[in-house]
């Protein structure tokens, strides 16, 4: 729901005997299907979960789903630079997966909250990427045309497990008891494990990393270990010594920058680093590539800030200010996040269609440009929903029209951004340097979730409404992103 030559609009067409590696692609399918039925049943109960059944203040709980939710999407910077250069992206994949499965079950119990949070976000820093990474690899050309649409499967095989959550882990939640909600996500995370596992035969080779300084197979429970205990030991130093987690919330801005971009920086080292001990400096080309796709990740951090809105703030809205009665019987507030990928899943073949017509006629659109316009159909949802809040405000809950045109109108963004961002970073990242790229796009991500969380409380008592910001702030930066796209497309297409 998230994530180009677009996965979903690319500008050649695959040829009329090209086959897909269809086995491959249904094992990465279905893991990423179950892995994203457990985050998004996770997603949709957490910040409920938190406000009526832990008691926690609304401003506080917001908090925390965006420290979660944005550690969850920078985690993978470091997981994707460990499986290029030790793990392999499967052998990550399978880690990751273990990982989280562990946390979702530890969900279940309210005292081991933030012991399962903590898992949740390591095992995805090993997942996420990786299996992103892995679908690209199935292919050995970077133009081979078949590669836009195995990642339009893979982004419907992300959307199907989105849409399931809310009705499975979401209903049980609300209707049977929040434990077994949360039990639900492990189970559907223990299944897409399984899944990986039993089809490495399907995969050949990609995701595989071989040579010296390659982790083997039977490293895996070690590495699973180690991940473990050190959730465990960062948790048992905040526990002894709280003032190190208070650190870190006054920094200035500038100071958390700094600290991200030496985190960029040393995982960027190791990542090019040879197993002889020397760097091997990346061309010219490359170097534009890399740049390209770092500004780019940028701009798109103002599109997730809104997007993820659908977690916290419009999931309250949902709940609080939104008329559910329907035939005598209450909507549950979780269900209105369906409506998301059912769109996606909807819309995707027709969007796909539409790009490549588009992209076969004079009035092709580079890849960034789609990026742009898709900030600016979110912003028209922010819109709507500034619109939606004051109606609230002055008459009481509204019907539920309004959520619904909000997200379908998020869901045309996504179209146009996510999908092609995912297969924008698979074609132009040099290829030792995939793992890590695809990291920092979903680090980009997770830096839009923090603000997502954060932003009504940056917001409070400077008279600015969140809806009226988003919508300036997602059109502003669409429009800016159009502007620079042509030099953004020379950069990405030059070869040395």
């Amino acid at each position: 729901m998230n994530t180009t030559t677009l996965p979903l609009g690319a500008s050649a067409a695959p040829a009329a005997d090209a086959r897909q590696p269809v086995a491959a692609l249904a094992v990465i399918f279905l893991t990423e299907m179950w892995e994203r039925f457990s985050y998004y049943g996770m997603r949709a109960l957490l910040v409920l979960y938190l406000v009526n059944a832990l008691g926690y203040p609304r401003g506080d709980a917001l908090q925390l789903y965006g420290l979660y939710t944005g550690l969850v999407y920078i985690t993978p910077l470091i997981g994707g630079m460990l499986a290029d250069r030790w793990l392999g992206a499967r052998l990550a994949a399978v880690v990751g997966a273990a990982i989280m499965m562990l946390g979702h079950f530890a969900m279940a119990f309210p005292s081991l909250l933030h012991l399962a949070l903590g898992l949740l976000v390591v095992g995805n820093g090993f997942f996420k990427p990786n299996t992103t990474a892995m679908v690209g690899m199935l292919y050995e050309s970077e133009h081979d045309p078949r590669r836009a649409a195995g990642y339009t499967y893979f982004y419907m095989g992300v959307n199907l497990g989105a849409f399931l959550a809310p009705f499975g882990a979401g209903t049980l939640g609300q209707l049977v008891g929040w434990h077994w909600g949360f039990a639900s996500a492990g189970v559907g995370m223990a299944i897409g494990m399984v899944v990986l596992c039993l089809g490495q035969r399907w995969l050949g080779g990609a995701g595989l990393r071989e040579g010296r300084g390659a982790v083997g197979w039977k490293d895996a429970p070690l590495v699973v270990a180690l991940c473990v205990a050190s959730v465990l030991l960062v948790l048992a130093v905040l526990a002894v010594a709280p003032w190190l987690g208070a650190l870190w919330q006054p920094l200035p801005g500038a100071a958390k920058l700094l600290v991200g971009l030496a985190l960029l920086g040393g995982c960027g080292w190791l990542a090019l680093r040879q197993p002889g001990g020397q760097v091997q400096p990346l061309t010219r080309a490359e170097v534009g590539r890399v740049v390209a796709i770092g500004i780019v990740a940028f701009f798109v951090i103002f599109f997730w800030m809104g997007f993820e809105q659908a977690g916290g703030s419009l999931t309250l809205f949902a709940d609080q200010q939104t008329d559910r009665q329907a035939f005598g019987w209450e909507i549950p507030a979780s269900w209105f996040q369906a409506i998301n990928p059912l769109g996606i899943l909807l819309m995707a073949p027709l969007f796909a269609w539409a790009w490549q017509t588009l992209d076969r006629s004079r009035f092709a659109l580079p890849d960034p440009a789609k990026q742009g316009l898709g900030m600016i159909v979110l912003g028209l949802g922010f819109v709507v929903m500034t619109i939606a809040q004051r109606r609230a405000e002055a008459l009481g809950p509204v019907g539920p029209q309004w959520l619904a045109m909000v997200y379908l109108l998020n869901t045309i963004g996504e179209l146009m951004l996510s999908p092609v961002g995912l297969s924008l970073v698979s074609h132009a990242a040099p290829r030792r340097l995939v793992g890590l790229l695809m990291g920092v796009w979903l680090m980009a991500i997770g830096v839009a979730n923090y603000l997502a969380g954060a932003l009504e409380g940056l917001l409070a008592g400077s008279g600015v409404p969140l809806y009226v910001f988003l919508l300036s702030s997602s059109m502003g930066a669409g429009v800016l992103l159009l502007v620079l796209t042509p030099l953004l497309q020379r950069m990405i297409t030059r070869h040395d």
